[in-house]
């Protein structure tokens, strides 16, 4: 039996709503989520930088919007209807 070189383990993690409804909107069907969630867990730990404005997806920059606490609910609610 061959060992992957780099063995993954099954973990479970809770999370707000929130959060998980963001992370729905910003991937694309075929994009893993775990993949996503051990990226970003990675670039923690490293102490890597965040993406630059070019590099973020349109889907990606509304969610932030979204997010957001000074965000002005007009905005956030053109968002969410253009979006559904």
């Amino acid at each position: 039996m061959r060992r992957a070189a780099n063995p993954t383990r099954k973990i479970s993690i809770t999370i707000p709503d929130r959060i998980f409804q963001e992370l729905e909107r910003t991937l694309s069907y075929s994009q893993s989520r775990s993949a996503y969630i051990s990226s970003a867990i990675e670039a923690k730990l490293d102490g890597g930088s965040l993406p630059t404005i070019t590099e973020t997806s349109t889907v990606q920059l509304m969610a932030a919007i979204l997010s957001r606490d000074d965000a002005d609910e007009k905005l956030k609610d053109f968002i969410l209807t253009f979006f559904s």
